[in-house]
């Protein structure tokens, strides 16, 4: 394995000084898939204040000393060196009470969640994967290490990480984990509605989002229970081929990468947009996110008119970029439906698409800040300030829209002087 070159002066270090160390976890699992890793994590037999005293000439963070873990940060990067422990009873399904340092690299692996997860790396010992990890990373398997209701329920967030896992590596989930997920997925409510949403954000943008929602449901409908009807709730309509839950992931599978779209999508088959905010304030979701997320929901429905008025109508309500967004949102729902209607849907989209290109390179003028006159303009015209500016630029951005004034100064100021009743 390749590893940063101030990863490995840390471990050469460390071995200098007696101890052993080796990276784990996530970035020996992303190493070994062949993508790029994020996070460089040690894991060590060395004390957390000999780490210290060690690494005396480079600045330390005193992360989680009385569970082991020191960050050491060298040009800029930081690195966790946690020593080699085991842990003590959990609280709340979340969080150990005590951990106990052990001198065994076995005795740390074994208590961490998902055998992917579960191994180290140095080039002196190479690869040590004592639960059979590298051949679940082949066989794309998400395994607990040990007992899975062991594992889930002493830190039941390792339920939605599972989720994440298998959605974002496109990877099963082994029978008894998936077992202990269902047992155990009522300990969710333990668990931070800030942790879970972003979990579940991440398992949203998974490129296996579909297989993962449709074979592990029990984690999403925990969470958000008012989804749980979906399922197997087929509706008197001729062009879903599904039941709801389905033609909902299907479309989250069908959609661009995008959160918004995807959270928009993950409920937009609900009763309100009401519920879909109510929702997304429960897992503390940011405000822009449930704002834009709910905006989306309420508008999925709307009937497409590939006319240049109605798109520059639309471009005045929705701004360019929510338009876009609200049209690839469309497009992913409609690709989740009957094949009978698929190809008119999408045709009118893209139409509509390409209006809104022309409309945009050949700026014409579909807002307020595009109009040749402003109301400081009509102001100086002897307008009052207030109310009336406002809603004689409306009046005329709707004349332009239709076609009736042009976008001049001269004609703009004409029309004014032709109405005449200000």
């Amino acid at each position: 394995m390749i590893m940063p070159e101030n990863a490995e002066y840390i471990i050469d270090t460390l071995y200098k000084s007696a101890y052993k160390a080796y990276i784990v976890g996530g970035c020996v699992r992303d190493f070994l898939l062949g993508e790029e890793p994020h996070d460089w994590d040690i894991t060590t037999d060395a004390r957390p204040e000999d780490v210290k005293q060690i690494f005396s000439h480079l600045k330390t963070v005193d992360t989680g000393l009385k569970h082991g873990t020191v960050t050491l940060v060298i040009e800029g990067d930081s690195f966790e060196i946690t020593t080699y422990r085991t842990e003590g009873s959990y609280i709340k399904n979340r969080k150990p009470e005590s951990v106990t340092f052990v001198t065994s690299l076995r005795e740390d692996l074994k208590r961490r969640d998902f055998t992917v997860n579960a191994m180290a790396y140095n080039r002196v010992d190479g690869l040590k994967d004592y639960f059979g990890g590298k051949d679940d990373l082949k066989s794309g398997i998400i395994r607990c290490v040990g007992d899975p209701d062991q594992r889930l329920s002493e830190d039941a967030l390792r339920i939605m990480r599972a989720l994440r896992f298998a959605s974002e590596k496109n990877f099963i989930i082994e029978e008894d984990t998936h077992r202990a997920m269902r047992t155990n997925s009522n300990l969710l409510k333990n668990i931070s509605v800030e942790r879970i949403a972003s979990e579940l954000s991440r398992t949203l943008m998974g490129k296996g989002v579909y297989n993962a929602l449709k074979n592990y449901p029990e984690p999403l409908f925990e969470v958000i229970p008012e989804l749980r009807p979906t399922y197997g709730f087929t509706q008197n309509n001729p062009h879903q081929m599904d039941d709801v839950y389905e033609h909902t992931i299907k479309s989250i599978k069908n959609s661009v990468p995008d959160l918004e779209i995807r959270l928009a999508l993950l409920f937009h088959e609900m009763t309100s947009a009401e519920i879909a905010h109510g929702i997304m304030k429960r897992l503390k979701y940011d405000t822009s996110i449930i704002k834009n997320v709910v905006r989306l929901v309420e508008n999925h429905s709307i009937d497409l008119i590939a006319s240049e008025k109605t798109v520059k109508r639309r471009l005045s309500k929705f701004g360019e970029d929510f338009f876009r967004k609200l049209l690839k949102m469309k497009r992913a729902d409609a690709s989740a439906t009957s094949p009978d209607t698929l190809g008119e849907s999408l045709g009118l989209i893209q139409e509509t698409e390409k209006i809104i290109d022309r409309v945009i390179k050949e700026g014409k003028c579909f807002s307020l800040k595009d109009l040749a006159i402003n109301g400081n303009d009509l102001r100086v015209m002897g307008i009052p300030e207030g109310i009336l500016i406002g809603k004689i630029l409306e009046e005329i951005l709707d004349g332009i829209i239709e076609g009736d004034i042009d976008n001049e100064r001269h004609a703009i100021i004409q029309f004014l002087n032709e109405r005449g009743d200000f």
